[in-house]
Formats: C-alpha cells, structure tokens, sequence
C-alpha cells in the first residue's frame, strides 16, 4: 500500500471539504446564485492552482532540487512526490464533483481531460517514476490561475472592466508560455527519450500528449475569439 495514496486521499477529502464549505466563504454575487455549484467548483479549482504560488510549489522543487531537471524519470524528492499526489487528490475530487452536478454532454471535454490526467500522474505516484515531468506537467496550472479569475469575473458580471482586461492579458500570455509552450517541451522530451522510456509508459505519455495539445489549441482559439476578437 503506498503511502502516496493516503496523501491522494487526503487530499481528495481536503478538497471535498473546501467545496462544501467555500459557498460560505465566498458568497455568490446575484448573477452567479442561479449556479451555484459552478461558482463553488471554480473557487475549488483555483485554490488549486494557486499551489505553484505556494513554498511546495512546481517550479521551487526545480529551484530547490536542480537534479530534477536532468532526470524526469526516476529522481523526486518527497515533497514533488507529495505534490503530485495532491494533484491527483485534487482532479479526483474534481471529476466527481462535475459527474454528479453536470450533464455529460456539457463535461465530457474536462472529465476526458480529467481522465488522462488521474491515470499519468497516478503512474508516477504509485511508481514513483516520472515524477519530474509530472512536475512539468504542473507548470500549466500557472496559466490556470487567470483561466479561473476569468470565468468568476465573467459569472459575476464585471466582463465591461479594467480587472477583466488585465486578467485578459496574462492570461493569454500565461496560456502561451504554461501551456502551448510546455506541452511542445513535454512531446519533445518524450520524443528524444524514447529508448529510455517503458513501450507502455511512452505509449501513455504518447496518447496524453496527443489529447492535450489539440484540447489546449482549441481552448486557445476560443479564449482569442471571445476576449481579443469580438
């Protein structure tokens, strides 16, 4: 039984109790009262992406241990280990908040995502291999931070100010550089490293590469149209 587990667990619970509880500790201004659950779920998502601000974060375990960036398989510490297994404590939680107070056809795109991700990072907690470029991987929760403040600024109705504008911007800019940027890293080092990656480990690596990508380049598309090309 790998201890890693307990921390998915612990975590999963953790964020189950923030959900609940986060209606009390942000109240929903009236034009986001009519969903109510979505406006909990986006908070519940951003306290989590707000975890590579935090000491334990993805880019101060590379800072903190520089021979991660050389070995992305199999050298971690503990706490890049631990952070990875909140992660997957955290889109657990995620997915079955989404499957039990959203139509399937409204989130089959983030429970796919959602998915592809659990069984990756899953791999690399329970192995305890890659889990360097897990921590890679958590480099696109920076951008995820404004991809939130966006949807609340939008579902609490303040589309028309300079606060959504900003965001507009670092978001876009944060989306280039965290997610196109980083994935085409990520399938590039997949692709160098093929003789030292497992047939089955690089055949996940593989597929999740070639779900993401297309995923974020559409997301990117979309976010160009509704904020820069009206």
């Amino acid at each position: 039984f790998s201890p890693g587990l307990l921390v998915v667990a612990g975590s999963f619970a953790a964020f189950r109790l923030l959900n609940r509880e986060l209606e009390r500790l942000v109240p929903p201004p009236p034009s986001a009262r009519r969903n109510r659950w979505k406006w909990r779920n986006i908070w519940t998502s951003l306290a989590h992406s707000a975890l590579p601000a935090t000491p334990n974060s993805s880019p101060h375990r590379f800072y903190l241990h520089p021979e991660l960036s050389e070995d992305l398989v199999g050298t971690h510490s503990p706490g890049a280990h631990s952070l990875v297994a909140v992660s997957v404590g955290y889109f657990l939680e995620d997915f079955v908040d989404m499957l039990c107070n959203q139509k399937l056809h409204q989130s089959w795109e983030l429970l796919f995502h959602h998915s592809v991700v659990i069984v990756c990072f899953g791999i690399a907690v329970l192995l305890h291999q890659y889990v360097g470029f897990a921590l890679v991987a958590l480099l696109v929760e920076i951008n995820s931070i404004f991809l939130h403040l966006r949807q609340i600024l939008l579902m609490a109705n303040l589309v028309h100010t300079a606060c959504y504008r900003l965001n507009s911007v670092i978001n876009l800019g944060t989306y280039v550089v965290f997610r196109i940027a980083t994935l085409a890293w990520m399938a590039h080092w997949l692709l160098l490293n093929r003789q030292n990656v497992p047939p089955a480990a690089y055949a996940v690596g593989t597929l999740g590469m070639a779900i993401m990508m297309p995923m974020n380049i559409i997301l990117l598309y979309r976010l160009l149209r509704s904020d820069f090309c009206k």
